[in-house]
């Protein structure tokens, strides 16, 4: 009895097209492309919305050093700032932020996804331990590329703003001042302390995050996760990432405004002063591509 012939296409399939077509039970790539420009967009969007939060934070942190004390709190802080500058006073450098934010954000889910594509393991899966490791990349490249120069220039603007003369007319205003009078080196002040923070920050956080997708999806790496099911699944993360690298976001935000680092780590010693922001920064959502 003959058998059926095997139709063969005369046509090359193209090899873009056969790598897109994913095995069975295989978890499809993201592009680091479509994660920088989404995350991207992502980090614009969260720093217009959680500015204020931000503004708080970084005027508690300058106050811990000042005697007395200008603030009593955060609600004395947002009380005095509303009725000395108004409600746009808590957006004051919010430029600032805004142009560092969203190359920040993608840096951050551009390199993520691009080491994470290469961790994977046959299944495409990617286990916890390596979604640790690929966020410290992320949060170091961030840090390095983005993150140091433009807090910098962030906490010294919103610094001088809450000086009795301003100096400082603008973002790019502040940002020539700086460079001229304390050369580049000036916008990398604190970048160790940034690097910790950021690389720590990160590796946390995507640890939690690729814990939690993993336990979702079970044996399904393709299953789809409800868009609020992310949400809730990055609050938390964020808030463990909170709780795990406010030490040095405090020594950041004070080796960032002065040059001594002797002082700062002397000053930030006390461990009740490394957590006074921790509720600030947990009320702050964080974008998540996932």
């Amino acid at each position: 009895m003959s058998r059926n012939p095997t139709f063969v296409s005369p046509f090359h399939r193209p090899h873009c097209l056969a790598a897109a077509a994913a095995p069975a039970g295989k978890v499809k790539l993201t592009h680091p492309g479509k994660a920088i420009l989404a995350g991207g967009i992502a980090g614009g969007i969260e720093i217009c919305i959680t500015f204020p939060t931000e503004y708080v934070k970084t005027q508690l942190q300058l106050d811990e050093k000042a005697n007395p004390p200008r603030y009593k709190g955060i609600v004395d802080c947002v009380k005095q700032t509303v009725d000395g500058y108004g409600v746009r006073g808590l957006y004051r450098g919010l430029s600032s932020l805004l142009y560092g934010s969203i190359p920040k954000a993608a840096v951050r889910f551009g390199v993520f996804e691009f080491l994470s594509n290469k961790m994977r393991d046959e299944s495409g899966k990617l286990d916890s331990t390596r979604g640790l490791l690929c966020g410290l990349g992320a949060g170091v490249a961030e840090a390095v590329v983005v993150v140091c120069p433009m807090e910098t220039v962030k906490v010294k603007f919103i610094h001088d703003q809450s000086s009795a003369n301003p100096k400082y007319r603008g973002f790019f205003h502040g940002v020539r001042e700086i460079v001229r009078t304390e050369g580049l080196r000036g916008t990398y002040q604190g970048l160790t302390a940034t690097v910790l923070k950021q690389g720590s920050n990160q590796a946390i956080r995507f640890y939690v995050m690729t814990s939690l997708r993993n336990w979702y999806k079970g044996e399904d790496p393709n299953k789809a996760i409800n868009p609020l099911v992310t949400g809730a699944f990055g609050a938390f993360a964020g808030a463990v990432s909170v709780f795990g690298n406010t030490p040095l976001d405090v020594i950041k935000t004070r080796m960032q405004v002065h040059t001594t680092i002797i002082n700062d780590l002397v000053t930030c010693s006390e461990l009740n002063l490394f957590y006074y922001t921790c509720i600030v920064l947990l009320v702050k959502p964080r974008p998540s591509l996932y």
